[in-house]
């Protein structure tokens, strides 16, 4: 049996496990990695999800959903909003290109000094780039009236880099929106929720943390995601999975279980379980 699908098993042991029990060969849609490091089918959904991040913040604000009651973009005399983006890749990017079109204060706070240089000659309008480091983050946080959570390491848990006492320095109807919640939450005071009950409350901050945002825009998303996905499915198809993934390195980088064995090193690590390299198994 092979499973070709988003798996994010690194945020889930008990899955990992079923997944290893199974014997199932599971492709996971997050870690298929081209040569240059970029991940084709993700970046779909993390473009959706990073869009929709900033559409859903300024729904949250508005005083009758619990929030603030601000304006994103504010009006002459009054200031904008203050979003705060924790990672500068897809999700970051394509949340800032929103959150500044609609005139908001942002700020992208990134690891990679590279990257804050690119963005900062991309983007327009009211942008501040901040290298990550935990002063840098508690003083943004404070100062958020959105904050967003984009932070990916790959196929792995994500890592907390905004803690329970740095939301409590928020204003009371800020929003927090933690995209990385898929992968484990960058934002301690995070956890899973649902298109119905998409909400809750810590400290008087809004959190917004569905696990599967882009299923709130199906026809969108299937469309980006058939996009991208349609050429691997038909190799797998042609081929077969052992064969496919001999053939494209790409491919095989997606592999995360194969005949009960872990393959994808960040996973195994994340749980303390024994990894097995994929091209001894296809040996």
């Amino acid at each position: 049996l092979v499973l070709f699908t988003y798996l994010h098993l690194a945020a889930d042991e008990r899955l990992t496990r079923t997944m290893m029990e199974s014997g199932v060969t599971g492709i996971a849609y997050e870690t298929v990695e081209l040569p240059n490091g970029h991940l084709p089918l993700l970046t779909p959904m993390s473009e959706v999800a990073g869009r929709m991040a900033v559409q859903v913040g300024a729904h949250y604000l508005e005083k009758m959903n619990g929030g603030r009651g601000k304006l994103l973009g504010g009006v002459p005399g009054v200031r904008a909003c203050d979003v705060v983006i924790i990672g500068g890749g897809v999700v970051g990017t394509n949340a800032a290109q929103v959150a500044l079109g609609m005139g908001a204060n942002v700020v992208i706070i990134d690891i990679n000094l590279d990257r804050l240089r690119y963005l900062s000659e991309v983007l327009p309008g009211r942008l501040t780039t901040l290298s990550s480091n935990p002063v840098n983050v508690a003083e943004a946080v404070k100062r958020a009236d959105l904050l967003i959570g984009a932070v990916l390491v790959k196929g792995a848990k994500a890592p907390t880099l905004v803690t329970r006492e740095m939301i409590s320095t928020m204003n009371p109807g800020s929003v927090v929106i933690d995209v990385a919640v898929d992968q484990g939450g960058c934002i301690e005071t995070s956890h899973p929720t649902t298109h119905s009950n998409p909400t809750f409350l810590v400290d008087g901050v809004v959190h917004y943390c569905v696990s599967n945002m882009p299923g709130a825009v199906p026809r969108t998303s299937t469309y980006a995601l058939g996009n991208a996905t349609l050429p691997y499915i038909n190799r797998l198809a042609d081929l077969g999975a052992e064969t496919a993934v001999r053939r494209d390195p790409s491919l095989a980088r997606g592999v995360n279980t194969y005949r009960g064995h872990i393959v994808y090193p960040a996973v195994a690590e994340t749980f303390g379980l024994p990894h097995t390299p994929l091209e001894d198994l296809l040996s």
